[in-house]
């Protein structure tokens, strides 16, 4: 292959690129509507993998000849639908939610680190600082708790006082 296919193999490998990038992007907005918000909410370590999953099987659809438009759209049903199975397990049966989504950890109690927490957790008292300044206060003793939730973000709760 000379530098000059490296750059332009001819029109009809453009034409099947246009064409399929717009059926399997319709494809996957379409999957991605009807199996609900919960496919598109924050990403937990499960959510990320589908993401992934359905990122990388776009790409081979678009780019890789041998993959027929309808293998991809497949692939695409199947990553999703066991994405929706697996949720809706987990909100029938705990065991499968303890599987799948992390629970939450308090990082911070009663204006205190909880250190253990923090080093567990690879989180850094200045990142429970961050979090506790967006909700209003300037310290972590103002923090009645710092938790992070299951899909990894900060929340802070303030003391009354």
């Amino acid at each position: 292959m000379d530098w000059m296919e490296m750059l332009f193999q001819g029109w009809s490998g453009l034409a099947r690129t246009a064409v399929v990038a717009v059926l399997a992007y319709l494809a996957l907005v379409l999957f991605l509507r009807l199996s609900g918000k919960r496919t598109l909410s924050k990403l937990n370590a499960f959510d990320l993998v589908v993401t992934v999953a359905l990122g990388s099987t776009l790409a081979t659809i678009l780019l890789n000849a041998d993959v027929a438009l309808a293998e991809g759209v497949l692939a695409f049903a199947c990553l999703i639908g066991l994405q929706y199975l697996v949720t809706w397990s987990s909100i029938r049966w705990g065991w499968v939610k303890r599987g799948v989504r992390a629970e939450p950890t308090v990082l911070v109690r009663g204006g205190a680190p909880v250190t253990e927490a923090l080093r567990r957790e690879r989180v850094t008292e200045d990142e429970a600082l961050t979090a506790v300044r967006e909700a209003g206060g300037r310290t972590l003793a103002e923090a009645e708790v710092v938790i992070l939730e299951s899909d990894g973000s900060l929340t802070a709760i303030l003391a009354r006082g």
